[in-house]
């Protein structure tokens, strides 16, 4: 394992640099780790909250739409004085409902007792239609320029009153304004498309199937979007001539695939967004392909760079050693066998779901077999916990059968947690 710290950020590569005689690709978990010097040095920034409400009609069915309104203000309660925010108001389209004359206000018990205010006149009805939710959001973030600016959104039911493609286009035309957590209250929304807005908008994405438990989730994500104060990080990848970046991926505390997102920076170099960071620490699985050497020669396959504001602020190297003894060649870096299993864990859960869904028993079946042993052979008990809701094992000989009944939450929620990894140490 290499590792170099700069400015506060480490930047540690694990991997077994050896390949065979011919081998052409290098794998590497990249790890870094912002320090608390670090993010408390950055300038400060404007924070604003935006909390964004489904009022469609479905929210009036039980205790989702009082669950929804104390939760609001419970992620209001734990917002420090001064932090801007806003709540709007989501059905077929996108309302703005508190303040109604200008972007955002600073928190305060003034303001908190008129927000609490005007959420107590709000009424359920109407549809769903996300995309304007994002689109509303998007605007107020932009009213705020050089904020960090964080979302929060609550729906319960699925985007039916506008087209795919326009949801599509909201998210992609969000990518950079804000962040945003994504949250399903009971079993009748589509955990893929809450994945979709998360996923692009460097979120998270869970179910709360119990209303009840709504305010303790919002006040948890609020508590935590304060605590990122580095708004943008990025990851600089430097390939020399010949070699090529065949995927970046990050993969703790979650799997997220940074591939597509890469941008190019000229001469050999990519860029990917790594969103906002508080003191942290993630990984990174970095995958090149190179141009094979004779044996005994190295060569630099990658060098990989963190950037804050056009700074690199930590850097690593990804190295290749050719070699013909197979006792070094064949040693497989622990962190990337681990990662490999859990990318191949969470692929195994979604595509064994998906054919549940379809009707396809066998193969739903063999996926979700693959599941629970790469589950147990990693550790993942939280995943493997997950499974039992959907899959009964036998102890005694290891059989896998998919469950005659199956509770909605419980495989809406292996579904959305499907992506949470075990996190593996680093070597050494």
């Amino acid at each position: 394992m290499s590792s170099v710290a700069e400015n506060g950020v480490s930047v540690a590569v694990d991997q077994n640099e050896y390949l065979a005689d011919g081998a052409s690709t290098v794998d590497a978990v990249v790890t870094i780790e912002t320090g608390a010097d670090f993010v408390t040095t950055g300038r400060p920034q404007e924070r604003v909250e935006i909390l964004i409400i489904d009022c469609s009609g479905s929210m009036g069915v039980g205790a989702k739409f009082d669950g929804a309104r104390t939760a609001t203000m419970a992620a209001l309660d734990v917002l420090p004085d001064g932090t801007r925010f806003a709540i709007v108001q989501g059905t077929s389209m996108a309302k703005l409902i508190y303040p109604t004359d200008m972007p955002s206000v600073p928190a305060s018990r003034e303001t908190r007792a008129q927000a609490r205010r005007h959420l107590d006149l709000l009424r359920p009805s109407g549809g769903t239609a996300m995309g304007t939710w994002l689109g509303l959001a998007r605007q107020l973030a932009r009213k705020h320029e050089g904020a960090m600016v964080h979302a929060i959104l609550l729906t319960d039911g699925k985007n039916e009153h506008e087209e795919p493609a326009a949801l599509a286009a909201e998210i992609q035309q969000s990518e950079g304004a804000f962040t945003c957590d994504c949250r399903g209250v009971g079993t009748d929304w589509r955990v893929e498309e809450l994945r979709a807005i998360a996923s692009a908008l460097h979120g998270t994405v869970d179910i709360v199937a119990d209303p009840g438990r709504l305010a303790e989730d919002f006040a948890a994500m609020a508590r935590s979007s304060m605590a990122k104060a580095i708004p943008e990080l990025t990851l600089r990848v430097w390939t020399p001539a010949g070699a090529a970046v065949r995927f970046v991926k990050q993969v703790a505390p979650t799997i997220e695939d940074l591939t597509a997102r890469r941008t190019e920076a000229g001469g050999q170099i990519g860029e990917y967004p790594l969103g906002a960071w508080g003191a942290e620490e993630r990984d990174y699985h970095v995958q090149i392909r190179v141009e094979p050497a004779a044996p005994g020669r190295e060569k630099l396959a990658a060098r990989v760079s963190v950037v804050a504001d056009e700074q690199v602020v930590g850097q690593g190297l990804v190295r290749a050693v050719w070699t013909t003894e197979t006792d070094l060649s064949a040693r497989i870096s622990r962190r990337v066998a681990h990662y490999t299993g859990q990318a191949e864990l969470a692929q195994a859960v979604q595509e064994g779901l998906a054919a549940r869904n379809s009707g396809d028993a066998e193969t739903a079946t063999a996926k979700l077999r693959r599941a629970v042993e790469l589950a147990a052979e990693s550790g993942n008990e939280s995943t493997a916990k997950l499974l039992r809701g959907v899959v009964e094992v036998d102890e005694h000989n290891g059989t896998v059968r998919l469950r005659a009944s199956v509770n909605a939450a419980d495989e809406m929620a292996l579904n959305a947690r499907s992506t949470k990894t075990k996190r593996v140490r680093k070597e050494g």
